[in-house]
């Protein structure tokens, strides 16, 4: 079994995102360190990309910091090689189609096997265009996690098909953001997921309270929660890690 899937078997999951490099990379290792420790399941790492389409304006301005402060791939990858090790959960790496091509797909995917990165989220790569990485996450054993959306309507059943590690269930139209309610019929759209494949399905976009994420999973096998902990790192920068393992361990204890 993946560790993706294995994520999910001990009741519902929690999967918090982070920006790599936002504040800083020494940052984002102690904040790996804290959610691990907190109740993390499965840690979305960031990699920030100047373009992001399907982020907010949270995320977006995340990225910017971290690029100017200098975060690249490379030293993505060398934050993780040093503190993979102490973590427990499963780790995947959430960027855009770009950063992957620029680094090679093939070199992409051999270094997150290399480093036991677990699956890779690439939200601008379509179901229909999955085959440009699929081969190389074959190969070294990563997962290429899926996405459906409330637009997706009779594509669901499609994409489930073929879904690996988990299914990620987007709860809004848009893009990333805390909101205050969430409105799609989320249950419905899992029910056609697992009527084809029985995958893990966690819901993400939007959710940011312990309320919502207790709401979301009487159908839901986890939730993903990236925008609020965002806003905690550029509220108190250098000084986040504390607050992110207090919000981390709420969701958690909301959850369970």
């Amino acid at each position: 079994m993946s560790k993706i899937t294995d994520a999910f078997k001990n009741g519902k999951a929690f999967i918090p995102f982070v920006t790599a490099g936002d504040p800083c990379l020494e940052v984002t290792e102690q904040i790996l360190i804290e959610m691990d420790k907190n109740g993390a399941d499965i840690i979305e790492v960031g990699i920030p990309f100047s373009d992001p389409i399907a982020e907010g304006i949270v995320i977006q301005e995340a990225d910017i910091r971290a690029l100017a402060s200098g975060t690249t791939t490379d030293k993505i990858f060398d934050m993780l090689a040093k503190v993979r090790p102490q973590l427990s959960c499963a780790v995947a790496l959430m960027t855009y189609i770009n950063p992957v091509y620029v680094y090679g797909v093939e070199k992409f995917m051999a270094k997150c096997s290399e480093l036991d990165i677990n699956a890779v989220i690439i939200p601008d790569t379509s179901f229909e265009e999955k085959e440009v990485l699929q081969p190389a996450c074959d190969k070294y054993g990563i997962e290429n996690i899926s996405f459906v959306a409330p637009t997706s309507n009779e594509r669901v059943q499609k994409i489930a098909k073929d879904a690996t590690g988990f299914m990620y269930c987007v709860s809004s139209l848009g893009v990333t953001g805390v909101r205050s309610e969430i409105k799609t019929d989320i249950g419905k759209m899992i029910q056609l997921v697992k009527a084809v494949n029985d995958i893990p399905c966690a819901v993400g976009f939007g959710i940011s309270t312990p309320e919502q994420a207790k709401e979301m999973t009487k159908y839901a096998d986890g939730v993903i929660v990236g925008s609020a902990i965002v806003k905690i790192c550029a509220k108190y920068g250098n000084d986040c890690v504390p607050y992110i393992a207090e919000y981390v361990k709420s969701m958690k204890d909301a959850i369970r």
